[in-house]
């Protein structure tokens, strides 16, 4: 396993490089003035425009501009806006947010989803297994944004059993709402892939067997069944956290939250590629670490994969 470990730890850093320099070279390479719009309706004065195309090798080619960036990011810099606001600053304030809204959305999803699918999958073409079908179905067809908008009226407005929008101090509370909102899709998915991985892995031999040896159905279900029909659930839960981090700008714009979603989207409207390379090199590091936790979770979960 140590082996393995090491192994897989050295692949990241070929990929890392290879994904942070094409994400770097597709911002910051797009023709056009770097500098439009940074000044209002008026033209930079030439002393801001010097400082920062020498603070940001934009005179140079990409690859030397590229390694300027890494070698400030190694050190845990993250450079600055082009308005002199520090990204350090704009990650700190604005990543816990969205990592908390990500991680409720996981918990609803893997709950929620896990259950419909378990249940489902044990008793399947009843009304309940229609049900789900039907309702994952519903919640797969609808844009996130007209769940987020009807929840946020119904809950908030029309009831007010829930806050309309979230506070500054983004509670944990406060993100179920939203939280819901952004994992519904991958509820879905996760209700879906589940409910498929329980119905077949019932009919295998060590379930037949288990059942023989007398063994209670609650111990079949849970150790027996579940744990082997839950890889395909653990990959998908595993890469949707960085999918549920990149894809929050609807959410966190419906909820008024403060998070790096509604960074990215500022950053990308008014052309700071600096944030936007600094937020999805973050996102990259979530994607790699988290298939790293992936693959060692499959051999805790199917003690038939070992690795040399």
């Amino acid at each position: 396993m140590g082996r393995y470990l090491l192994r897989r730890l050295l692949q990241l850093i070929p990929v890392f490089i290879g994904t942070t320099f094409f994400i770097f070279v597709l911002v910051w390479a797009v023709p056009g003035d770097p500098f439009a719009g940074k000044c209002g309706d008026r033209r930079c004065p030439d002393a801001y425009v010097d400082f920062m195309t020498d603070k940001y090798k934009l005179d140079q080619n990409i690859f030397v501009q590229y390694g300027s960036y890494m070698k400030n990011l190694l050190q845990g810099d993250f450079g600055q806006t082009f308005g002199g606001r520090s990204i350090n600053e704009i990650v700190s304030n604005a990543y816990p947010n969205t990592l908390k809204l990500a991680l409720v959305a996981l918990a609803v999803e893997a709950l929620i989803g896990l259950t419909a699918g378990v249940l489902t999958g044990l008793k399947r073409n009843g009304f309940l297994d229609n049900l789900v079908l039907v309702s994952t179905l519903f919640l797969i067809a609808l844009p996130t944004f007209v769940t987020g908008f009807v929840l946020q009226w119904l809950l908030g407005v029309k009831w007010g059993i829930a806050p309309v929008t979230v506070s500054g101090d983004v509670a944990f509370s406060e993100l179920l709402v939203p939280g819901f909102v952004l994992g519904s899709t991958s509820m879905a998915y996760i209700a879906r892939l589940s409910r498929t991985s329980i119905a077949e892995n019932r009919r295998a031999d060590y379930v037949r067997t288990a059942i023989a040896k007398g063994l209670p159905m609650r111990r079949v279900v849970g150790v027996h069944l579940l744990r082997n029909s839950m890889i395909p659930v653990i990959t998908f839960l595993g890469t949707d956290l960085g999918a549920l981090m990149g894809g929050s700008v609807v959410t966190e714009g419906i909820f008024n939250i403060n998070g790096i979603g509604r960074e990215v989207f500022r950053a990308i409207i008014t052309k700071e590629g600096a944030t936007v390379v600094s937020i999805v090199v973050i996102l990259v590091l979530v994607y790699l670490l988290m298939n790293l936790l992936i693959d060692l979770l499959y051999a805790a979960l199917d003690p038939r994969i070992r690795y040399e």
